[in-house]
């Protein structure tokens, strides 16, 4: 295989392993940031919206890694760095 089928096949992988790490641990931890809050609400109804307000706040910073994830798969797919220096280098022989 050349280097453009190795940086394609590169590419491919490791946006599939970003976004499937990238996914898993968010989830996990908004789940458990939920529960906590649940817990936390069931034992003191009276805490609610100051509960609720840190519970949004700390929910936007767990999926901002998810999304974070999300846009290096997809500069990694469609706008690859490596792209240009490969056919830089291509054109140049």
């Amino acid at each position: 295989m050349d280097s453009m089928t190795w940086i394609a096949v590169a590419s491919v992988f490791t946006a599939g392993i970003t976004t499937g790490i990238g996914c898993m641990g968010p989830a996990l931890g908004e789940g458990r940031a939920v529960a906590s809050a649940l817990t936390s609400l069931a034992q003191q109804p009276d805490a609610a919206p100051t509960i609720t307000r840190t519970l949004f706040v700390g929910l936007a910073m767990i999926e901002s890694t998810a999304i974070y994830c999300f846009v290096v798969s997809m500069i990694l797919i469609f706008a690859n760095p490596f792209w240009n220096h490969v056919l830089a280098q291509a054109a140049g022989k």
